[in-house]
């Protein structure tokens, strides 16, 4: 497989030496478009696989674009990695809530953006039929019966505390948005605060004992389950 990447960045050097180093990376087809018009333009015309999204763009911002693209049911699917200038949290945030499915900041390392871009492409090609298990190590997730169980035993867990579970279980490595949270979990308009989930997450990690080291929070931003 010879996986299609658009980078949607702004600053033509940068594009250009992404590009190269992707290539060497073994990623040959690599296009860049220099504003967000453009990359939405060429996303529609190639398909890609892999979108690198400039969060500063001129026109129409990273973030609109972000969201034009997940609103398009023909590339909603394109995983997105946000490249952000300064890693500012409101940034990565916004991002991650409108679709991005994750996040690197410049300056960045080829090997670390070349590997980014290797995970999303894998869950990309795993992602078919809605699974009805997920196993992580020693946890097991069955989404049918509504059940989890851990080293073999059973958790007792809320009907909240499943959801989230099994949300961030099946998204090994991706971050989510504590808004992100609250629609997965409780659908939109709900009357949640940010704080009855990070309360919500402790009742989780308390109940899941040493695994609970899984469940990375990442500070300003929310949470993810660590990948491999």
């Amino acid at each position: 497989m010879n996986p299609k990447i658009l980078m949607i960045e702004d600053d033509a050097s940068i594009c250009d030496m992404t590009k190269m180093n992707l290539n060497m990376n073994g990623f040959q087809q690599v296009y860049c478009a220099s504003d967000g018009r453009e990359g939405l333009a060429l996303a529609a015309k190639l398909l890609p696989d892999l979108i690198l999204l400039d969060v500063m763009l001129p026109g129409i911002d990273g973030l609109t674009v972000c969201r034009n693209l997940k609103n398009n049911p023909a590339l909603a699917d394109i995983p997105i990695i946000m490249l952000t200038a300064k890693g500012e949290e409101n940034d990565i945030v916004l991002g991650l809530e409108m679709g991005a499915d994750d996040y690197i900041t410049k300056p960045y390392s080829s090997k670390v953006l070349a590997a980014r871009i290797a995970v999303q492409l894998r869950k990309k090609s795993s992602r078919g039929g809605a699974t009805r298990n997920i196993v992580l190590g020693s946890l097991s997730i069955d989404l049918s019966t509504y059940s989890a169980t851990l080293d073999g035993q059973a958790l007792m867990l809320t009907a909240d505390e499943f959801r989230t579970l099994a949300l961030l279980a099946a998204n090994p490595g991706r971050v989510f948005t504590r808004n992100q949270i609250i629609r997965e979990v409780k659908g939109d308009n709900y009357s949640v605060t940010a704080r009855a989930i990070d309360m919500h997450v402790v009742n989780l990690r308390r109940k899941l004992g040493d695994w609970a080291d899984h469940i990375e929070t990442i500070r300003g931003v929310g949470y993810r389950i660590a990948g491999e």
